[in-house]
């Protein structure tokens, strides 16, 4: 099982004054200026093709699934004892499990960033009648 070529990321931002979101994939090349970033670094819109935009990372995913956790140093797959929060939301209270988790660090690994509108720009984010 060989590592997959790293082709881009798939971005989802969120707005939260309109609470809508927005799917956006990412090549190559801009893709490139996210790697190395943590959990809530800010990001410069004008990097990824958002003229005026501030983005704050929340999360994200890799290839397998398994998601981003904040506690979680580097950009490294851990499996952690998990009583609640980022990837396990026990049944009942007091319940614990081993869950595998990735670290707050992006990596070529990761395929989805999740990120939250910080400054908006002066185009708007969202276009009426392209509804995502």
């Amino acid at each position: 099982m060989g590592k997959k070529e790293f082709t881009g990321f798939k971005l989802v931002i969120s707005d939260p004054e309109t609470g809508r979101a927005k799917q956006v994939e990412l090549g190559r090349p801009e893709a490139e200026v996210l790697i190395g970033k943590k959990i809530g670094d800010i990001v410069d819109g004008d990097l990824i093709g958002f003229k005026g935009y501030k983005f704050r990372i929340t999360g994200g995913s890799d290839a397998d699934g398994f998601p981003m956790r904040p506690d979680v140093p580097g950009p490294r797959r851990v499996r952690l004892l998990l009583s609640g929060g980022v990837g396990y939301n026990p049944p009942e209270r007091g319940v614990r499990r081993r869950k595998t988790v990735r670290g707050n660090t992006v990596s070529e690994e990761i395929v989805q960033i999740n990120m939250v509108v910080v400054e908006k720009g002066e185009k708007p984010l969202f276009e009426e009648g392209s509804e995502q």
